[in-house]
């Protein structure tokens, strides 16, 4: 069975989705499919193409079994509504010959992931030209956020993107995404539920282990062993309403027994060392390589979640499934019937996005009672291993793309 994964991240050493699409890649190789992926250079989260890859426009790489094409991509200086399209497009286009390149080697299925959209109509011709499934699995929707949080405008220009992307959506034989209410949103905008399945973002459970033993990075950090520690890891974007956890720490500033953390890179980083720089209770951490991932999360004795109303049920953030996993309660900022909110009911602290004097009070009933972080945590984990458990859900999702059996599936997974 061969499988062409098309997708604009493939940096498994990085965060969301590079990683996953990577850790897919892998697990679709170890388990006997023949896997290749078109890709761009590494550049995610920090926005400037690693420096192995610079100055070549076209390159190919062997990685975990899987052969890697990757194809330059143009990086602004500064982001905007534009200068994003513009960013994505470049890719779209050199990536193009690579695409038309693998028709020689005609694969069974062409998977495109979204963001970015723009790449999908090179993933749907490709497909149609070698006679494959075309699959697009939407991690955001990402027309959906540039209009509400005002990096498109225009009420004519909406409703060309969003028959555009109707248009598009119609014409894939599977359409998957990350959420029940995500799938809902796919069936408002006219998609086949018949062609619709429902696919997590999933977590490797045996790489973070819900250990109570101290975490290296408290020595590393200098955190005393008896301190609340709450952690935000993830990539440091802007539709995520990160100004809430120097707000946060700002307004427990006074208490030498909690102590934020923020790991990561991104477009906010700058931002947000700058609101924290006369603050005693944060620190910063870049970028953590993927194998120390469940020491990092393990460090937490409370996970942050902050996102953006604006981006509410169009995402349902990657980084979820690991915090789950790692067996510590969540803060989350959300509103209430969201499916953050549903998730995180049970296994943590639900509040009003950008709503910091909420944070605050969550935090501190948490830090507060240990016995309440035990049993939130408990149910984290258990939650991660019935809902996002890697194999169960990789095993579902691909298998009906076998040697024996290369037909779409005519349901909708829920």
């Amino acid at each position: 069975m061969k499988i062409l994964i098309y997708s604009v991240n493939f940096a498994p050493e990085q965060t969301g989705i590079g990683k996953y699409s990577g850790e897919m890649a892998a697990w679709l190789a170890e388990h006997g499919y023949d896997v290749r992926v078109v890709s761009a250079p590494p550049y995610y989260p920090r926005w400037q193409v690693d420096a192995k890859y610079r100055g070549r426009l076209f390159q190919r790489e062997q990685w975990r079994g899987v052969s890697v094409w990757r194809a330059a991509i143009w990086i602004p200086k500064s982001l905007g509504g534009l200068k994003r399209i513009l960013h994505l497009f470049s890719f779209a286009m050199t990536s193009f010959p690579l695409m038309l390149y693998q028709l020689a080697w005609r694969p069974n299925l062409v998977m495109v992931i979204a963001p970015a959209f723009v790449c999908a109509p090179v993933a749907l011709l490709t497909a149609r030209l070698s006679g494959a499934d075309a699959w697009l699995h939407m991690q955001d929707f990402e027309a959906d956020i540039a209009f509400r949080m005002n990096l498109l405008r225009g009420e004519l220009l909406q409703r060309v993107v969003m028959r555009m992307e109707r248009w598009l959506l119609k014409r894939f034989d599977v359409v998957s995404t990350i959420s029940g209410r995500m799938v809902d949103r796919l069936l408002q905008k006219g998609v086949d539920a018949k062609s619709i399945r429902f696919f997590p973002n999933w977590v490797d459970i045996s790489s973070i282990r819900a250990t109570s033993s101290m975490s290296s990075y408290r020595s590393i950090l200098d955190i005393a062993p008896n301190a609340t520690v709450v952690l935000f890891s993830g990539s440091l974007g802007d539709k995520q309403g990160l100004m809430v956890v120097p707000m946060a720490a700002r307004a427990l500033a006074e208490r030498k027994d909690v102590v934020f953390v923020i790991c990561g890179d991104g477009v906010m980083k700058p931002q947000l060392m700058a609101a924290c720089a006369d603050l005693p209770n944060t620190r910063f951490l870049p970028l953590q390589p993927f194998e120390r991932l469940g020491d990092l999360l393990c460090m937490a004795d409370v996970h942050l979640l902050p996102q953006s109303s604006q981006a509410e049920d169009l995402v349902l953030p990657s980084k979820l499934s690991g915090m789950l996993a790692s067996g510590r309660p969540v803060i989350a900022t959300c509103h209430p019937g969201t499916e953050l909110d549903a998730v995180v009911a049970n296994c943590g602290i639900v509040v009003p996005p950008e709503d910091s004097e909420a944070v605050v009070r969550a935090v501190c009933t948490l830090a507060g009672d240990p016995a309440l972080r035990a049993r939130l945590g408990r149910a984290a984990r258990l939650y991660a291993e019935t809902h996002f458990e890697r194999d169960a859900v990789l095993s579902r999702i691909f298998a009906p793309y076998t040697d024996d059996e290369d037909s779409v599936p005519n349901d909708v997974a829920a």
